[in-house]
């Protein structure tokens, strides 16, 4: 995810695939709740729980351990346990966790300043508290979907950061795949983990297929897939595509084929661009459906979840507010799942970033006490329920 400047110009050569505060507690925004029972699998393009119903992800992504704190955001302003609830009134069902390779192999203590309304990770290093978040979560029968984000902890993203591919220089493609390994064994006995995002938003000449290794992402995800599921064969295994997964047109003659069938999902990413402002909901759904909503007719079929969208939490910044709109009626009508981007109210450190700086994508107000974006959670409304 970018901040707003860059959020623009990353998108700006290519066409994207896909206040008012108000108090948290009232019961009327979370409606009714799916009972859902882990672990999750795939059939055909939809995705089901362990008593075989149809379940639509409803997810919103939680920063933070992928970011130079190395704690998800909110843990300086209120308990794990206020924020949990907070999550649960949104009416949601899951949270995509980015984490980064750095975090994971590292393990650096946490600084005080970034825990501080939860004095009982004073002291304590990112995986106690990576612990401590998914506990939690699973207690709130909320379900987690691990995103591996970015190597090195810092904001993402951009073009020449050095996170546009699954490798760097210091993390390797074994040290990739080595944490995969690690981490989806340390969750392995924890249910409510359901995910595993492989990668995000694979840039920096990242190709489905092609004749070099080093940029072949297809190779790249077989054998990270693989690898989880040696780890964990009940867990979900989330595919992005290149152009900051914008760009899935290769997936359908190459398609990917994984040792534990009924496990893949395919999660394209959206965002309005200021390079193509759409002037009907019919232009927006045409370039969707032939970047990636083709993926719903094709076989072998394989569901879709985006994984993160987003817009103002005012819902009112001229072209950005109408492409969401009609995005959101995109994912009605194709009864996707979807996971928008970011619950944080403020902002962890990072390039162009400043830690406890507004986010003004966010859901949750700076206090994460609040609602921010009421307009926005109207519109969840239509597309969180569960599906027929």
């Amino acid at each position: 995810m970018l901040s707003n400047s860059l959020r623009c110009f990353r998108l700006a050569t290519f066409v994207a695939l896909f206040g008012l505060f108000l108090p948290l507690t009232i019961p009327a925004l979370a409606g009714p709740q799916q009972k859902i029972v882990p672990p999750l699998h795939t059939s055909g393009h939809q995705i089901l729980d362990a008593a075989n119903h149809r379940v639509r992800l409803t997810s919103v992504n939680w920063y933070g351990f992928d970011q130079k704190e190395f704690v998800p955001g909110g843990l300086d302003h209120a308990t794990l346990s206020q924020i949990v609830q907070q999550i649960h009134a949104l009416g949601v069902n899951s949270v995509r966790l980015p984490w980064a390779n750095e975090t994971f192999e590292k393990n650096p203590a946490v600084p005080d300043y970034a825990v501080k309304a939860n004095p009982q990770f004073r002291g304590k290093h990112a995986l106690n508290v990576m612990d401590a978040v998914i506990s939690a979560l699973a207690r709130a029968h909320i379900m987690i979907i691990l995103d591996n984000h970015v190597s090195h902890a810092d904001w993402c993203c951009k073009d020449d950061d050095g996170n546009g591919l699954w490798y760097t220089d210091e993390y390797p493609k074994e040290k990739w795949l080595a944490d995969w390994r690690a981490i989806a064994l340390r969750y392995k006995n924890q249910p409510w983990v359901v995910g595993a995002d492989l990668r995000n938003e694979l840039r920096s000449g990242a190709q489905w297929g092609g004749s070099d290794p080093r940029l072949d992402w297809h190779a790249a995800a077989k054998l990270g897939a693989n690898t989880v599921l040696e780890a964990n064969p009940n867990l979900l295994v989330m595919v992005e595509g290149p152009q900051y997964s914008t760009d899935f047109t290769a997936f359908a003659s190459l398609p990917l084929v994984l040792k534990v069938p009924n496990r893949l999902v395919y999660s394209p990413h959206a965002y309005a661009s200021p390079a193509h402002i759409f002037t009907s909901y019919d232009e927006l759904k045409q370039i969707y459906d032939a970047r990636a909503g083709f993926l719903l007719h094709s076989e072998p079929a394989v569901p879709l979840w985006v994984g993160e969208f987003g817009t103002c939490q005012s819902l009112n910044c001229g072209a950005n507010s109408q492409w969401f709109v009609w995005f959101v009626q995109y994912l009605k009508e194709n009864n996707l799942s979807w996971g928008y981007w970011p619950l944080n109210g403020t902002q962890s450190s990072g390039y162009s970033r400043t830690h406890d700086g507004i986010e003004t994508y966010g859901l949750l107000t700076p206090d994460y006490q609040h609602i921010a974006a009421p307009k926005i959670l109207d519109l969840f409304r239509t597309i969180q329920s569960p599906l027929d």
